[in-house]
C-alpha cells in the first residue's frame, strides 16, 4: 500500500486546485458528448455522405452513440484501477487520451463511408479519455475536500458536466458552419492545458491497494452492458415492415445475452477476493437510493434533449420563419435557459446540503423537474417562446437542484479505499441511463408517430400534386427517417421526395411541399401525441427518483472519513441517540477495508 500525501500538507488552496482542474476535464468531456448533435450536417456534408441514405443511418447513430456507449462501459475499470494505481493518475491519463484523438478525429484525410468509419473508431478512443477522466474526478474531489464542504464542491463539478452537454450544442452550431474539424480541435487547447496542470498540481490522497485485477468480472460486464446498450441502439432502427427494430432477432440476443451476462458479472463479483464492482456499497442506504434516483432522473433528462431539438427544429423554428440550415444553431440557443436553472441551482443546493443535508434539495428537485414536464406537457406545439423558456429554466433548476445533494450523498457515504470504483459505478448509472434514455423517449416518440403520422403525410402529400403511388411510398418509410431529418436540420420533404420527384410537380406546390409551414404543420399532431406520452415517462422517472431520494436518509458521512472527527459524523434517517452503531450499521459495518476478509 503506497502512502498517499496529506491534504493540510499541500496547502487550503490546493481542495479548489483539485476541483478546477477536475471541473475542467468533465465540463470538455460532456462537452463533447453532445457537440456532434448540432454539427452533424456539416461533418457529413465535409465527409460527402448522405447520412439519410439506405444504411447509413447506423453511421449516424454510432457517431452519437459511441462515445456514450464507451465512457458508460468503462467508468468501473477505470475507477477500480484509479483506487488500486493513483486517481490522479488515471486522470491525467485520460486528459492526454483525450487530447490525442481529439487532434485524430480532425486530421482525417477520408471522405466518403471510409471518413465515416475512421470518425466512428476515433470517437470511441475518445470515449476512453472521456471515461478517465469521469471515473476518477468525484473520487479527486472528495479526497480533496473535507466532508461539510463536499455538497458544494461536487456540485460545481457535477453541474459544469451537465451543464457541458447543453454547452455542446451551441458550440457545435457556431462551429460547424465555419468548419467541421473545428468541432473536434476546440478542446484541444483545454485538455492540452488540463494535461499538463494536472500533472504539475494533482496529487494523489487516498492509499492505493494493489490487488489481482478482476478480470472475468471485467470481460463479463464489459460484454454484457456493451450487448444492451447495443440493442438499444438499433432497436430504434427500422427492421423488416416494422417501424422499429425490437423485434430484430439480432436485437433479441443481444439484448438476452448482454442481461444474461450481467447476471453473470454479479454472481462472480460475489465470490471473487477483490471484485471490480462492490456490490455491498449496496447494503449502504445512500449509496443505494442515490444511484436509483441519479438513473432514473437521467432517463427523464437524457432523451428530452433530442425530444426538444426535434421540437425546435422540425416544428416550431420553421413555422417561425428560420430556415431549416439553420434551426441547428437556434435550438441550441434557445433551449440555454436549461443551462441556467442548472447553473443557478446546483451550486446553491451543494452549499445548502452541506449545512442541511442531501434529502430536501434532492427530493425537492425531481419534484419541481416532474412539474416543468407537466408544464411542458400541456404547451400548444406551436408555444409561446418566453413560457417555453420558463418552463425549461424551471427543468434545469430542479434538475440542478437534484444533482450536486445526490452526488455528494453518494460519495460521502463510500469508504475513502472506494471512492474510485464508487464514482465509476455512480458514473455508470449516470451515463447508462442517457443511452437507455434515448432508447426509450426515441421508442415512445416513434410509437407515437406511427398512429397517425402515415395517413397525414399520404393526405397532404397527395394533395399537393405528389402520386399517390409515391405518396403511399414515401408515407410508408419509418417515422426514424422524419426524426433524423429534423434532428439534423434537413429540409424533410426534399429529403424524403428528392429533387427528380419535386421537379415534376407544379412550383407552386413544390415551393408549398419544402417551405416553412407544410412539413411543421403536418408533423404537429402526430408528434404532440408521442411528445405526451414521452413527458409521461418523464414525470414518473422523476417522482419515483423523488421517493428515491427521500429515502436516502438525513446526512451520513461514511465512519472512516478522514476529514471529520467522530462527533460531527452524521446519521441516516431513524438513527436515533447511538450514533456510532447506526453508522456502521448503515455503511455495512464499515464496509471493513478492502483485503481484510481474503
Amino acid at each position: 500500500m503506497t502512502s498517499p500525501a496529506a491534504p493540510a500538507a499541500l496547502g487550503p488552496r490546493y481542495k479548489w486546485v483539485a476541483l478546477s482542474t477536475t471541473t475542467l476535464g468533465v465540463l470538455i468531456a460532456t462537452i463533447n458528448s453532445s457537440i456532434l448533435l448540432i454539427a452533424l450536417p456539416d461533418i457529413f456534408r465535409g465527409l460527402d455522405i448522405n447520412p439519410l441514405a439506405s444504411g447509413n443511418s447506423s453511421y449516424l447513430l454510432w457517431l452519437i452513440m459511441g462515445y456514450l456507449v464507451v465512457t458508460a462501459v468503462l467508468v468501473v475499470t477505470f475507477g477500480r484501477l484509479g483506487d488500486m494505481y493513483g486517481r490522479v493518475k488515471m486522470f491525467n491519463a485520460g486528459f492526454a487520451i483525450f487530447t490525442l484523438f481529439s487532434i485524430a478525429l480532425s486530421v482525417t484525410w477520408l471522405t466518403g463511408t471510409p471518413g465515416v468509419l475512421w470518425l466512428i473508431v476515433m470517437r470511441v478512443l475518445q470515449g476512453v479519455g472521456g471515461a478517465l477522466l469521469m471515473a476518477n474526478s468525484s473520487a479527486i474531489i472528495t479526497d480533496a475536500f473535507p466532508a461539510q464542504q463536499r455538497g458544494l464542491a461536487l456540485g460545481l463539478n457535477m453541474v459544469s458536466g451537465i451543464a457541458g452537454s447543453f454547452l455542446g450544442l451551441v458550440i457545435g452550431g457556431v462551429l460547424a458552419p465555419v468548419h467541421w474539424r473545428y468541432v473536434f480541435l476546440v478542446s484541444v487547447p483545454f485538455s492540452v492545458f488540463g494535461t499538463l496542470w494536472g500533472y504539475l498540481k494533482l496529487r494523489d490522497l487516498s492509499p492505493r491497494r494493489h490487488h489481482v485485477m478482476d478480470w472475468w468480472g471485467n470481460v463479463t460486464f464489459a460484454l454484457g452492458l456493451v450487448g444492451v446498450l447495443v440493442a438499444i441502439t438499433y432497436g430504434i432502427q427500422p427492421y423488416g415492415d416494422h417501424v422499429m427494430g425490437w423485434t430484430n432477432p439480432w436485437v433479441l440476443a443481444s439484448t438476452i445475452g448482454g442481461l444474461v451476462l450481467l447476471g453473470i458479472f454479479c454472481v462472480i463479483e460475489t465470490r471473487v477476493a477483490h471484485p471490480m464492482f462492490h456490490l455491498d456499497l449496496f447494503r449502504v442506504r445512500a449509496f443505494t437510493f442515490g444511484n436509483v434516483a441519479s438513473l432514473l432522473s437521467g432517463l427523464g433528462r437524457g432523451g428530452l434533449m433530442f425530444i426538444l431539438i426535434i421540437w425546435l427544429q422540425g416544428i416550431w423554428l420553421p413555422r417561425h420563419g428560420y430556415s431549416f440550415e439553420s434551426t441547428p444553431l437556434w435550438a441550441g440557443i434557445f433551449m440555454l435557459p436549461m443551462t441556467v436553472g442548472f447553473l443557478v441551482a446546483g451550486p446553491l443546493s451543494g452549499w445548502l446540503s452541506d449545512r442541511y443535508g442531501a434529502r430536501p434539495f434532492a427530493t425537492g428537485g425531481m419534484v419541481i423537474a416532474a412539474l416543468s414536464f407537466v408544464w411542458l406537457a400541456l404547451l400548444p406545439v406551436d408555444f409561446g417562446y418566453w413560457t417555453f423558456a420558463a418552463a425549461l429554466f424551471l427543468n434545469g433548476f430542479g434538475m440542478g437542484l437534484f444533482a450536486s445533494p445526490n452526488r455528494a450523498a453518494v460519495m460521502n457515504a463510500v469508504p475513502a479505499n472506494r471512492r474510485g470504483v464508487g464514482s465509476g459505478m455512480s458514473t455508470t448509472f449516470q451515463n447508462a441511463s442517457m443511452v437507455l434514455s434515448i432508447g426509450i423517449f426515441f421508442s415512445l416518440m416513434i410509437i407515437g408517430l406511427a398512429g397517425s403520422l402515415p395517413a397525414t403525410m399520404q393526405s397532404g402529400l397527395a394533395a399537393h400534386g405528389v402520386p399517390v403511388q409515391q405518396a403511399h411510398a414515401i408515407a410508408a418509410l419509418p417515422p426514424v427517417a422524419v426524426l433524423f431529418a429534423s434532428l439534423l436540420g434537413y429540409n424533410p420533404v426534399q429529403q424524403l421526395l428528392g429533387p427528380q420527384a419535386l421537379s415534376q410537380l407544379k412550383p407552386t406546390d413544390a415551393q408549398y411541399l419544402t417551405g416553412h409551414s407544410f412539413f411543421p404543420s403536418l408533423i404537429s399532431g402526430p408528434f404532440h401525441e408521442g411528445l405526451i406520452v414521452a413527458f409521461g415517462f418523464a414525470i414518473v422517472a422523476c417522482l419515483v427518483a423523488a421517493v428515491a431520494s427521500w429515502f436516502m436518509g438525513e446526512k451520513f458521512v461514511h465512519a472512516d472519513d478522514s476529514h471529520e472527527a467522530p462527533a460531527e459524523v452524521a446519521v441516516a434517517a431513524g438513527a436515533g441517540a447511538s450514533a456510532p452503531r447506526d453508522v456502521a450499521r448503515d455503511g455495512a459495518d464499515a464496509l471493513e477495508p478492502e483485503g481484510a476478509r481474503s
